[in-house]
């Protein structure tokens, strides 16, 4: 019995694409489009080496997370059959859990680090790397550190990953956090005073998951209340002076 898939704006949340990313590497979201639809100069060609796989790199809360899932998203809507997989939550059975993920056209792994040290892990991954190169599948990985900065105890691992085309993600500056805000208030068709996004950008933590948890937070208080995001009406919702 097939299970049925989900909706595309289930699968994948409309704050997590790759149009709406902010202050994205130059040439990172093209390249990762590209990647995705799997539109390169070439048609149907992918580089033997997986050169032109992605790996992206950077410390927790920029948004690693959100350009994976934007990938997939982008590779859905092109009819091609993507795949998002934590690799925290595959921990001690990856090879398993990489094995049922077989017959997509992109796989998008998260946190490399969860596995590094761990061999029967990382040998898992260096034989889906691998099998992916010489299946024309597309891949794109995601890590807090660098190849070279990973406490990989596999070597080869190491060389293949760092093949990979490098995006370096930093956290954003006052003025990029400002138009995250603004960007997903209004998808959710919130009214945010610039006076309430002041008080928040001070106050909030600094990285998209912890704005988009007070947003989401905010949306919820904000329609059962039926008020406007204000000021007074956010030391209210997030207990603060």
């Amino acid at each position: 019995m097939s299970v049925p898939q989900l909706p595309l704006t289930l699968r994948y949340p409309p704050d997590q694409r790759l149009e709406t990313y902010v202050d994205a590497p130059e040439g990172a979201i093209a390249q990762l489009r590209a990647l995705a639809t799997h539109t390169h100069e070439t048609a149907g060609y992918v580089d033997p080496s997986g050169a032109d796989w992605v790996y992206l790199a950077g410390p927790s809360g920029v948004g690693k997370t959100h350009l994976l899932l934007g990938a997939c998203a982008e590779a859905d809507a092109a009819g091609r059959r993507a795949a998002y997989l934590p690799l925290a939550a595959a921990v001690g059975r990856l090879r398993e859990a990489l094995h049922a993920l077989e017959g997509n056209d992109l796989l998008a792994l998260d946190g490399i680090e969860a596995i590094a040290g761990r061999r029967e892990d990382e040998i898992a991954l260096f034989d889906t790397h691998n099998r992916a190169r010489q299946a024309g599948i597309a891949l794109i990985y995601a890590a807090r550190e660098n190849p070279d900065e990973l406490a990989l105890t596999l070597p080869d691992l190491r060389s293949r990953l760092s093949q990979c085309t490098r995006m370096v993600l930093t956290p954003l500056n006052d003025e990029g956090r400002a138009q995250v805000l603004r960007q997903r208030a209004q998808r959710r068709g919130l009214a945010l005073e610039e006076a309430a996004l002041e008080w928040l950008l001070k106050r909030t933590d600094r990285d998209l998951g912890g704005l988009t948890q007070t947003l989401d937070k905010l949306d919820r208080a904000s329609l059962a209340a039926q008020r406007r995001i204000t000021v007074p009406f956010l030391r209210q919702t997030l207990g603060a002076d």
